[in-house]
C-alpha cells in the first residue's frame, strides 16, 4: 500500500513536470504567433488551454484524494500541499500564454506589436522560454540552486518590462492610444508568466528545505 502511495506521489511530480513542459510550449507558440500575426498558431494556443486546464483538474483530484485516503502527516503532506500550489501557478502561466494569443487574434491581419518593440517581445518570449524550462527541470530534481537562480531571470524579465514603459511613455510613441493599450497589456502578461515561475521555484524550495520564502525577496523567512 506504501509503494504505492509512494508512486502515485512520483507520478503526480512527473505530470506536474509535463504540465510545465506543455506550458512551454504555449507560450513559445503564442509568442510566434504575436510577433509573426499567425492567427493559425494563435488558434492553436487558445484552443491548447483547454488542455492545460483539464491537467490541473486531473492532478487536484488526484492529490485531493490522496490527502482523504491517506492522512499524510511531516514531508508527504507538504509534498502534496505543494503539489496543489505549483498546479495553479502552472495553469495560470498557461492563461497568461492563450492571453498573448488572443491579442494577435484580435489584432489579425494587422501586427499587435510595432516595429519599435518587436526586439523587446522577442526578448521576453526567450527569456519565458528559459523561465519555464528551467522550471520544469527544478521540479523535476526539486534542485535548490536552480529555483534561486529564477530569481536573477525574473529580473531580466522586469527590465524588459520597464523598458517597454520607457518606449510607451516616450513624446514620440507614434502608434496612438490602442496600440499603447495592447503593449502595456501584453508586457503585463510577460511579467505575470515570469512571476508564476518564480512563485514555483519558492514552493519547491519550501518542499525541499521546510522554509517558507518571501514573496518580495529570495531570503528565507522561515
Amino acid at each position: 500500500m506504501r509503494d504505492s502511495y509512494h508512486e502515485e506521489l512520483d507520478d503526480i511530480n512527473a505530470c506536474l513536470v509535463e504540465m510545465a513542459n506543455s506550458v512551454g510550449s504555449q507560450m513559445s507558440t503564442a509568442t510566434t504567433a504575436l510577433l509573426d500575426a499567425d492567427v493559425a498558431l494563435a488558434d492553436l494556443v487558445i484552443a491548447g488551454d483547454d488542455q492545460i486546464d483539464a491537467t490541473r483538474e486531473n492532478i487536484e483530484q488526484r492529490t485531493f484524494t490522496l490527502l482523504a485516503r491517506q492522512q499524510p502527516v511531516a514531508g508527504d503532506l507538504r509534498t502534496i500541499t505543494t503539489a496543489m500550489r505549483i498546479v495553479a501557478d502552472l495553469e495560470r502561466m498557461g492563461d497568461l500564454a492563450a492571453h498573448i494569443a488572443k491579442v494577435a487574434r484580435m489584432r489579425f491581419p494587422d501586427h499587435a506589436v510595432p516595429q519599435e518593440v518587436r526586439p523587446a517581445f522577442l526578448e521576453a518570449g526567450n527569456v519565458a522560454e528559459l523561465l519555464i524550462t528551467k522550471t520544469a527541470t527544478v521540479i523535476a530534481k526539486r534542485d535548490v540552486e536552480a529555483a534561486q537562480e529564477l530569481e536573477t531571470d525574473d529580473d531580466a524579465m522586469d527590465q524588459i518590462h520597464r523598458g517597454l514603459f520607457r518606449q510607451l511613455l516616450s513624446e514620440d510613441w507614434p502608434h496612438g492610444i490602442e496600440s499603447a493599450i495592447d503593449i502595456t497589456l501584453l508586457g503585463r502578461y510577460y511579467e505575470r508568466f515570469a512571476d508564476h515561475a518564480v512563485s514555483v521555484a519558492r514552493r519547491v524550495c519550501y518542499l525541499v528545505t521546510g522554509e517558507r520564502y518571501d514573496t518580495t525577496t529570495s531570503s528565507s523567512v522561515g
